[in-house]
């Protein structure tokens, strides 16, 4: 009994002990509260895993410290690298097929493990790792629920639990044993394009439903069904403090305590390392200015020593290129830190060779190398992937549940009625009669992209329409459904009808986005879609009664849109099942209340439109309705009409930056691109190509994950590509002060043709400048602005006061060059590159 008792003891220090580095004191860990690891150490499985290693060469535990992205690393990439894992990036499908079958999954998971286990007799299964944020979202058909906040906003950790185990069984079918999530960040920064992965403000709530995700998607730790009988692997991510940013700047710096890091931002994990959750995916984030992907104090001493963590730490998207020193293809600080795993999508055969010279020059010890793979091979055994068949003879490959089930799509739906929650129902609107005639209004009410969000099949949820939503229900769809054989519906996207509506329903708000490019200056929806304001005050003056449902990744300010509203539902970003938000703005046949609204605010709505921040003390600014509000057809309250606008959708009348495109388009302007076989086509997607192919736009990155845009025209006649308004810009003031337009640019190739950039001003109103001598003069492959006076556009006659294009470049030879920022700049006309004599006001 005494030598199993030392024994036990050993293996757990073996397993929880840092057992390389040099110690960061940068901290202190007393501020950690030590969580209880509900998985036990296991002799037997230690044992298995020290005679693994024993047989492996040093190149084989490199290669299974690497996960490559599917587009860039095929199964015999794998057999000869033995690569550890594989992962699907947003957007990427096999075969590049975007309506990929789930059986179309599977043969490339049969074919990664086939090759996988055929690597020098050490049969080790790769392990397929994809973001299932809300769903199986990457897959053609599959079931979305909603995003976080939305389920934060139901608060009901059992829906949560079976929705974790919904989404395990669609992952689990297409051959993939891991998924990305849950999101434990406690978002404290609305402006933060992430806000909707966090489940609320409120720490506790973060803590419980991250752990009911964990226990759905791995099974309860400890029972029979610990990651079998189709469960997956979770992550907790983005450890840690990327919720909490200065400016709630994506990937920015969180400039607090280390106190309140461990009890506000450490609360989700104290859940899902509780629920035993076996890997950790790093933030992209730093924490008083050091970068987390190279934080061995958080990594190493907090999170596997203090924490106790024993599975794997998993970097996120080239994270390790940002850490000091570092690229994406070579980041000692960052293996020393304590990553194990290390997801470099493309660079990847590069990092093995870097890492290789690393250790054989003395840089990483063995130790370090071995503690990762131990950790790797410890959850891959604790999994059953070791001892399993191919993903396509795994009973999980067969369930009785497919993707895209009845059952999951009930419950989705499910979802949506308990995620809503009523702001507003003055004279008791809601819950409308079946037997009206109801219009249907605003350009969310029948896309199920809108309603779905970022993180759907694409990375930033764009470029899809509903055909790619196979058994899936659009707001527009649900509503239909509930007064057909009473009542009547009318569609419309500008708010015109045949016959005058008993009442509208007007489906308003953001547009899709992800990581960065979701990212906002300000809370002002009215100022970002003024067209949305526009639609409901005409309603307003008609006399017709107005029910505003607005789909959002976050707390917006909206009181110009509540003011024109009879009632107002806040439905976040529901998913593909829209029909569960007629279920519950319309009565029963009978008249009686088919379902109450029982969602409750997860963040605070703020009262004015720079209010975008958590403050956690008295010194908080009131606001307009706080976490936890939420109107009931049992609890109704009436809201006045005359909150403050602060002039929310006036023109701009001081000279002010205006950033047109940063990561991303910056609301209200798109970019598009054309030629003469349709001059305005929306760029969606990681790749958009003209319907005649003279231009093509597709992502890159410049510093971080898809930041910038290439623009390639291939001479094979006009192509543009542009930035254009949802609504009419007044940019005089800008053009008093000063202002100019600046471009920030990679110039790729020079020109054979003369280049044009243009201001319009509803086309043909505009104006154009020659770019061709600044091509000539601009340094190829260095990034540069250029920049151009705003008086030479009005002195060829563009009116500055109703601008739709801010920003044209065309031509019709060949070109390459990639654009990470455009905006109008005051002050900065006399040091434009083009420039031309005007009066100063």
């Amino acid at each position: 009994m005494k030598k199993r008792l030392i024994a036990a003891v050993c293996l757990a220090a073996l397993m929880a002990a840092p057992i390389y580095g040099t110690p960061q004191a940068s901290g202190n860990t007393a501020n950690w509260e030590p969580i209880a690891n509900p998985v036990p150490a296991n002799a037997a499985l230690e044992k298995r895993i020290d005679g693994i290693l024993a047989a492996m060469t040093l190149e084989q535990k490199v290669g299974q410290m690497i996960q490559a992205e599917i587009r860039s690393a095929s199964p015999a990439d794998v057999r000869k690298y033995a690569l550890g894992s594989v992962l699907n990036g947003g957007g990427s499908f096999p075969q590049t097929n975007k309506q990929a079958k789930p059986g179309d999954w599977l043969a490339l998971a049969d074919a990664y493990h086939e090759a996988a286990v055929d690597v020098g007799g050490t049969r080790i299964p790769v392990l397929w790792g994809t973001d299932a944020v809300h769903g199986h979202n990457n897959v053609f058909g599959a079931t979305l629920f909603p995003h976080n906040l939305g389920l934060g906003a139901a608060n009901d950790p059992a829906l949560v639990e079976a929705i974790g185990a919904a989404t395990a069984e669609e992952v689990a079918a297409t051959g993939i044993g891991w998924v990305f999530a849950p999101t434990v960040a406690v978002a404290s920064d609305f402006r933060w394009g992430r806000t909707y992965e966090s489940y609320s403000e409120n720490p506790d709530i973060v803590k419980v439903l991250g752990a009911a995700l964990v226990n759905g998607l791995q099974g309860r730790a400890g029972s029979a069904d610990f990651l079998r009988n189709g469960r997956v692997i979770a992550t907790t991510k983005h450890f840690i403090g990327d919720g909490a940013t200065a400016g709630g700047v994506d990937q920015g710096d969180a400039r607090i305590s280390e106190a309140e890091l461990a009890a506000v931002h450490g609360a989700g994990y104290r859940g899902t390392l509780g629920a035993g959750a076996q890997t950790v995916m790093v933030s992209f984030n730093s924490w008083q200015g050091k970068k987390l992907h190279g934080h061995e104090y958080l990594l190493n001493q907090v999170l596997k020593g203090r924490l106790g963590f024993d599975g794997i730490v998993v970097s996120d998207w080239n994270g390790i290129g940002q850490v000091s020193g570092c690229s994406n293809a070579d980041c000692v600080p960052a293996v020393l830190a304590g990553i194990d795993l290390f997801m470099v999508p493309e660079e990847w055969k590069a990092f093995h060779a870097n890492l290789l010279a690393a250790v054989k020059r003395g840089q990483v010890p063995m130790t370090r190398i071995d503690d990762a793979v131990r950790r790797i091979l410890r959850v891959k055994l604790r999994a059953g992937l070791l001892d399993a068949p191919l993903p396509s003879q795994r009973n999980a490959a067969r369930p009785p549940k497919p993707v895209g089930a009845a059952e999951h799509r009930a419950l989705a739906r499910r979802a949506v009625r308990e995620s809503l929650v009523l702001l507003k129902n003055n004279k008791a609107l809601l819950p409308l009669k079946t037997d009206m005639h109801v219009l249907v209004a605003g350009d969310g009410a029948d896309d199920i992209a809108r309603q779905s969000g970022g993180w759907t099949l694409t990375w930033q949820g764009t470029g899809n329409s509903n055909a790619d939503f196979p058994g899936a229900t659009s707001i527009y769809a649900g509503i239909a459904d509930a007064v057909k054989g009473r009542g009547s519906v009318e569609r419309s996207l500008d708010g015109s009808y045949k016959t005058k509506p008993d009442a509208a329903i007007v489906v308003i708000g953001e547009e899709p986005y992800a990581e960065g490019q979701g990212d906002r200056r300000d809370l002002n929806q009215a100022r970002a879609r003024p067209a949305d304001l526009a639609l409901l005050k005409k309603l307003k003056a008609q006399g017709i009664p107005v029910v505003t449902v607005l789909l959002s990744g976050r707390p917006l300010w909206t009181n110009p849109e509540l003011n024109q509203s009879d009632a107002f539902v806040a439905a976040w970003l529901p998913g593909s099942e829209g029909a569960g938000i007629a279920d519950v703005l319309f009565r029963k046949a009978d008249g009686g209340i088919a379902h109450d609204f029982t969602g409750r605010l997860p963040f605070r709505w703020p009262a004015e439109p720079q209010q975008a921040q958590v403050i956690r003390d008295a010194s908080a600014p009131k606001a307009l309705f706080n976490a936890g509000y939420g109107l009931s057809y049992a609890r109704p309250a009436t809201l006045g009409e005359d909150l403050p606008e602060f002039g929310a959708a006036e023109a701009v009348t001081a000279a002010a930056e205006m950033i047109l495109f940063e990561r991303g388009p910056v609301a209200p302007w798109k970019l598009s691109l054309g030629d003469k076989g349709g001059w305005s086509l929306p760029v969606t997607g990681n790749t958009t190509t003209s319907a005649n192919g003279a231009v093509t736009v597709s992502s890159f990155d410049r510093k971080v994950q898809e930041d910038s845009r290439r623009v390639v025209w291939n001479g094979s006649g006009v192509g543009q590509v542009f930035l254009n308004s949802t609504s009419p810009q007044d940019l005089t003031a800008l053009r008093k002060g000063g202002g100019a337009l600046v471009i920030d640019m990679l110039l790729e190739s020079r020109p054979t043709q003369p280049v044009e950039l243009r201001i319009d001003c509803g086309y043909p109103c505009g104006a154009k400048g020659n770019l061709s001598d600044v091509f000539k003069r601009a340094p190829l492959n260095t990034w540069f602005s250029l920049s151009m006076d705003l008086y030479c556009f009005e002195k060829a006659g563009a009116d500055l006061k109703r601008v739709d294009t801010g920003m044209l470049i065309a031509t019709s030879g060949k070109l390459s060059l990639g654009i990470t920022g455009v905006r109008m700049v005051p002050g900065m006309a006399g040091k434009a590159v083009i420039r031309c004599e005007a009066p100063r006001e």
